[in-house]
């Protein structure tokens, strides 16, 4: 089997200009990023035609570290669909710097299901993701010498609320000392930094409707807590017109194609275990203007992407979802069966039943939110019939639709079962208009606790000192109405990564709170969970060079 480089070298790119023609999108409003990338400016939404389009969501069982495939098949349908004379288009998230060279080596799908130019989109791509690193810590620079220039004037912030952010992989970054040196060499102060996809700058790139709109979050980003007890926001600081100008650029979403030339828009990129996962609105809305059908995809399990893509991103954008994906492997299924990581691809008919449970809970779960389920069952070339035809017959016993996807080693025509059984039950019964787990008017502290009940089946939630400091002082500011996104390891329903399958009777602690209130969200640590992550022994890293003037490593 060739490597998702090989593969992705062999196919013939259009130039973007015929990408976008196919779709309707004027060629004079694109500004290219050379031959086959290009930006297309937020102002050509059409709401009336987006209320038209059919979205379709794809989540995913709990991960593994043997990998679901979620992306993939995400691309694969939108070929399927394509193949069936359906005009189709992806919304996904762009890849993150920091995974790309710590454990996946790319995220713009695989084999014959990919997004291209994928070595570009797995890189610097159109630079959005520096654009949000540059802004996010062009604050910091502008908070520390803000307080160093009106310290004689007797200003001071008691707790600063605000770090720095990074796009790559760095524990040592998480609890940095800054400002050491002389007087003139800043005020010395505890700090460290996120990674860039945990940025609330990233979350409000994906969440505004416009550029107004992301200027007017930006100015109320909450920086820290004056002596006053009173916050201290960027407008505060006279510069968010500075920094939106930053982002200009950014916030028009970015127009690719697949393998089969198959329009893709790939915009923002949150992730789902340390923030809400979901490529922006604007893209999502873009494609729905110029896409009949429009598959998107949120991070990680349905626990953790879906339900933030529901109760997070639709809430706030009013997208109405026709149809929920979700993706199981066998791999997968044995994982959370029990069956060892190293003998998960020999045959286990028991494994695998036993691994069904954590699917029924994500199908359970999708079901709440008045979702129609579809299962795909995403093919390894190490599988067997007899175990997908358990799968089936379990999907079919369930009540809920089944198709195989083989779209990574056949592209678009491994996917015409699957996006067959997508268009027949879009078509026939639909998802019902969307429920969400909980309301607007819910404290900070039941929406946290509806989320963990209802969807995590925790038996009991805890909230540390901070995390208890932090609601008070979010009812102080008058924020409750703020939809909530829990962070936590997406290897399980608990905060324990360990806990495979599906667990009950376990606690949920949340140790602290997070205010991000330009993004109009609030961030709940869950656990141990941290919002930079750290490298393997051996990093994706090692593996990527410059081979003959080509890249090699990248997937």
């Amino acid at each position: 089997m060739k490597t998702d480089i090989e593969i992705a070298r062999e196919c013939e790119l259009r130039d973007i200009e015929q990408i976008a023609k196919y779709i309707g999108i004027p060629v004079d409003e694109l500004e290219k990023y050379g031959k086959h990338i290009a930006k297309v400016p937020e102002k050509l939404i059409d709401e009336e035609k987006v209320a038209k389009s059919n979205l379709i969501l794809v989540t995913a069982i709990t991960p593994t570290k043997a990998g679901i495939g979620k992306t993939t098949v995400s691309i694969g349908l939108a070929l399927g669909l394509n193949k069936l004379g359906k005009k189709a288009v992806c919304a996904l998230r762009e890849p993150s710097l920091g995974p790309c060279f710590g454990v996946k080596g790319g995220a713009a799908g695989g084999g014959y299901a990919q997004v291209l130019p994928m070595e570009k989109i797995n890189l610097h791509f159109t630079g959005d993701f520096h654009a949000i690193t540059s802004a996010h810590n062009m604050i910091s620079a502008l908070l520390d010498n803000y307080i160093y220039q009106h310290r004689d004037e007797g200003f001071a912030l008691k707790e600063v609320l605000w770090k720095r952010v990074l796009d790559v992989n760095d524990r040592n970054l998480r609890y940095v000392v800054t400002g050491l040196g002389s007087k003139t060499d800043g005020i010395t102060a505890e700090s460290g930094f996120d990674i860039t996809p945990a940025s609330e700058i990233m979350a409000i790139l994906c969440l505004s409707k416009n550029l107004d709109d992301l200027r007017r979050r930006v100015d109320n980003i909450i920086l820290g807590i004056k002596i006053n007890d009173e916050p201290f926001y960027v407008k505060d600081m006279g510069v968010g017109g500075a920094i939106t100008v930053l982002l200009m650029d950014a916030i028009h979403p970015n127009l690719v194609q697949t393998t089969e030339q198959t329009p893709a828009f790939v915009h923002g990129g949150p992730f789902a275990n340390i923030a809400h996962g979901c490529n922006t609105i604007i893209a999502t809305k873009m494609a729905m203007t110029f896409g009949e059908y429009v598959i998107t995809e949120a991070g990680f399990g349905a626990d953790l992407g879906a339900e933030k893509f529901f109760d997070i991103k639709c809430r706030k954008s009013g997208l109405q979802p026709k149809l929920t994906v979700i993706v199981a492997t066998t791999q997968g299924l044995k994982m959370h069966g029990g069956v060892p990581v190293d003998k998960i691809k020999e045959p286990d008919a028991e494994g695998l039943i036993k691994g069904l449970e954590n699917l029924d809970r994500h199908i359970e779960n999708m079901k709440k939110f008045g979702q129609k389920v579809v299962v795909s069952f995403n093919r390894f070339a190490t599988d067997i019939d007899s175990e997908m035809d358990i799968v089936r017959k379990h999907c079919e016993k369930m009540g809920v639709g089944f198709a195989e996807n083989n779209a990574f080693m056949e592209g678009g025509e491994g996917a015409k079962e699957l996006a067959q059984v997508v268009i027949d039950t879009i078509e026939n019964k639909a998802s019902e208009p969307l429920h969400l787990i909980y309301d607007d008017s819910d404290d900070i502290k039941t929406k946290i606790e509806k989320i963990c009940f209802n969807i995590y089946r925790a038996e009991k939630v805890t909230f540390g000192k901070a995390a208890l400091r932090m609601l008070e002082r979010i009812e102080k500011l008058g924020i409750e109405n703020y939809p909530v996104c829990i962070a936590k390891t997406q290897y399980s329903f608990s905060a324990d990564p360990k806990m495979y399958g599906c667990p009950s009777g376990f606690t949920i602690n949340i140790r602290d709170l997070v205010i991000n209130n330009g993004a109009e969200m609030i961030v709940a640590i869950a656990g141990d969970i941290m919002r930079m992550p750290g490298l393997s022994k051996s990093p994706q890293a090692e593996r990527i060079d410059i081979v003959n003037g080509q890249i090699e490593g990248l997937s």
